[in-house]
């Protein structure tokens, strides 16, 4: 083996850093919804206008991540992965101390921006330390169970610390995350010299590509507040499809592409990328509903909500580290990602049968715990397939298509779910309310919130069933553990790598 290939020595404590920055960028994306209530209080937020805390971090986010990918590939992913922490850390200290909206929505979408240069670094720096099967099985057991339950240990940091300190301390938290992960990085973290792209950035591809996401992403966000029929809602939906067709065509004609077609055309990698975006989308209608459920109608503190979902955390961390870590070496990634898709439909099932006096340890314990196992055991082989195989200057991009379809998923399910959930709670109003006292009772609106919440939860669980589908069909790769190649491409290892069946 070539001495440039040798095992980087300090690989399992890069890890560590690695995956805290990771953590620290998935749970950004909930941690501010617990202390939203809090924060628009003290800025004087309107209710029209309070989305934009959320909507400002994932507009930059998710329509900058290819960019960001692409950067890392041609500049270094260490080198982006630290100036990704720096910025990060930088955004969060200015939305700390915001001092009115405007600076507070500003520091978010700076957030989103630092964001999506920091979030592929990480996943490709992941990929091209970690060569060995059996390691690199390990090392995404735990990169996929912090992708997976980061979201939900953001509702339990996020209820901690406005609770018990104040609402800022959800952003000023990063300052110090990105500090410990900055130290370690530059101790810890060496990037394999044959994996960087020498090639120029394709700045046409760059501004299709990000202009692309952002309308597609916004076009969602404003229909959970405008409507689907709205006519920013559908303009922005009519800009994305002209954009994103425009940068397919740039691509298939560039020399040196943002997003090398082969990437996502390869069957596997665009089953990954198609099966874990419709995922994401249930996942995050769940916490989206579960929340309000738990907060509305339960009347559980924004703390003791947080905790409702360490279950679900618990079971997500199992099933990577232990499920899917441990079978990955043994059985192919799509019967481990159909299954686990499948299991966590079974949990949505459970849960969609939440009523205004359910009791937790019946029915919510159980479905998140099935949630927490199935998406877990999924989300493992997702991560590591997403990014195997690909030549070594491309995976960087890869890694930001893994974090696009979870971006643009979540995007859509708390839209999508938002909206229908809304449609539910108003038809069951239209049956069951009829006089002036019925619209006054909080039993009957409570009732009214419920059923919104259930039938999306239902919804929710039929797109994990096509996800299974799709895993079970689309996906075709051997078990991770097989020696060989894709052919006719170079591997970010030359040590044994899954082989790609055609």
């Amino acid at each position: 083996m070539p001495e440039t290939l040798q095992p980087d020595p300090k690989r399992w404590t890069a890890l560590i850093f690695i995956a805290l920055a990771q953590l620290m960028v998935v749970l950004d994306a909930t941690v501010v919804n617990i202390a939203l209530p809090s924060a628009q209080h003290a800025l004087g937020i309107s209710d029209a206008n309070r989305q934009w805390v959320i909507t400002a971090y994932t507009l930059a986010f998710g329509g900058l991540l290819l960019f960001g990918g692409r950067v890392g590939d041609l500049w270094g992913r260490k080198n982006a992965f630290i100036i990704g922490l720096l910025g990060f850390a930088a955004a969060s200290a200015l939305g700390g101390a915001a001092v009115d909206p405007a600076m507070l929505f500003g520091a978010r979408a700076l957030q989103g921006v630092f964001g999506a240069l920091l979030a592929p670094a990480a996943l490709s720096l992941l990929a091209v330390t970690f060569t060995d099967p059996k390691e690199r099985a390990k090392a995404f057991g735990v990169y996929g169970a912090i992708a997976g339950a980061g979201a939900a240990v953001g509702l339990i940091l996020g209820g901690v610390l406005t609770q018990y300190l104040n609402w800022r301390w959800v952003l000023f938290v990063n300052i110090a995350f990105a500090a410990v992960a900055v130290v370690g990085a530059v101790a810890y973290i060496r990037e394999p010299a044959q994996g960087r792209n020498r090639n120029r950035l394709d700045i046409p591809g760059v501004i299709l590509a990000s202009a692309g996401l952002v309308a597609l992403v916004y076009g969602f966000s404003s229909a959970s507040s405008d409507g689907w029929t709205s006519a920013i809602t559908l303009g922005m939906f009519v800009a994305a499809v002209v954009l994103l067709g425009a940068f397919i065509t740039v691509e298939r004609r560039v020399l040196a592409p943002l997003l090398p077609l082969r990437v996502v055309t390869d069957r596997n990698r665009g089953g990954i990328y198609l099966s874990l975006g419709l995922a994401v989308i249930g996942m995050f209608g769940l916490f989206l509903f579960l929340t309000y459920y738990l907060q509305q109608v339960l009347g559980y503190s924004a703390l003791k909500s947080g905790f409702a979902f360490l279950p679900m955390v618990a079971g997500m961390i199992t099933g990577s580290t232990q499920i899917g870590a441990r079978l990955m070496l043994r059985v192919r990634p799509r019967l481990l990602m159909g299954p686990g898709f499948l299991v966590a439909a079974v949990g949505m099932a459970i849960l969609a049968q939440i009523k205004v006096d359910s009791n937790y340890a019946s029915v919510l314990l159980p479905g998140l715990v099935l949630m927490g196992l199935g998406m877990g055991t999924a989300f493992m082989p997702a991560m590591s397939l997403a990014t195997h195989g690909v030549r070594p200057q491309d995976a960087g991009v890869a890694s930001a298509m893994v974090n696009t379809s979870q971006q643009v998923g979540g995007s859509i399910g708390t839209a999508l779910l938002n909206t229908l959930a809304a449609s539910a709670t108003a038809a069951w109003k239209t049956g069951h309310i009829h006089s002036a006292a019925d619209r006054k009772n909080p039993l009957l609106l409570a009732e009214s919130a419920v059923h919104g919440y259930s039938v999306a939860i239902y919804v929710a669980m039929g797109i994990l069933l096509l996800s299974s589908l799709l895993a079970f069909t689309l996906l075709n790769a051997e078990v991770q553990g097989a020696s060989g190649r894709k052919e006719g491409e170079g591997s970010v290892e030359d040590v044994a790598v899954p082989v790609i069946a055609h």
